[in-house]
């Protein structure tokens, strides 16, 4: 089996999870949640820097635990007469992880001006394939966690993560438009993984 794991980030509010459960569906396949959602829902949206790092062990758990739990899709009679039965390894099969540790380290410096070591040590570490940036120009949608609503912030904030993109050595690929346009686009960018 080919596992590929592909991060799907960007500011608030831009469509990441939506984003996720659409392509994971396509291929059916799994996908990782943001664990700092969780981790807000559970214990209040107030953090502290410490509890960062916190979020960020449980991201790279939950990436963890999907990654050991891979098994190949079950597959039809059909698919029989497609794939060879004696090349599994011929098998694509993407992971798609709705944040990781660029997000933490973003977060961190703009609400705390700094970034836990660990997080930069696991941002060098981890290995990905493909990175979805996605852009801030759907409309912003406000939930109790959501802490920058500002169209100039949220740009700001893209800004970072652009930049981090720019300086690092993974494909990426800008994700905007509708919700269907950045579906198509970013089934583009994966299918080029094959």
């Amino acid at each position: 089996m080919q596992v590929k794991k592909i991060v799907i980030l960007g500011p608030e509010s831009t469509g990441k999870s939506y984003l996720c459960q659409q392509l994971a569906t396509h291929y059916q396949t799994k996908w990782v949640p943001e664990y700092a959602r969780e981790f807000l829902l559970t214990n209040g949206a107030v953090y502290t820097y410490q509890d960062l790092y916190t979020i960020a062990s449980g991201q790279l758990a939950a990436e963890n635990t999907a990654i050991n739990g891979l098994q190949p899709k079950q597959q039809s009679y059909a698919d029989l007469f497609t794939i060879p039965a004696n090349t599994p390894d011929k098998i694509f099969y993407p992971l798609l992880i709705d944040t990781d540790m660029y997000v933490m380290k973003v977060w961190s410096e703009i609400v705390f001006n700094r970034c836990d070591n660990r997080i930069l040590t696991a941002i060098a570490q981890r290995p990905y394939d493909l990175y979805l940036l996605c852009d801030t120009d759907l409309p912003w949608v406000a939930d109790e966690l959501r802490e920058y609503p500002d169209l100039e912030m949220r740009q700001t904030i893209f800004q970072y993560y652009k930049d981090a993109m720019v300086n690092q050595h993974i494909p990426f690929t800008v994700i905007k438009g509708s919700y269907q346009q950045r579906f198509e686009t970013a089934l583009a960018a994966i299918e080029q993984l094959r």
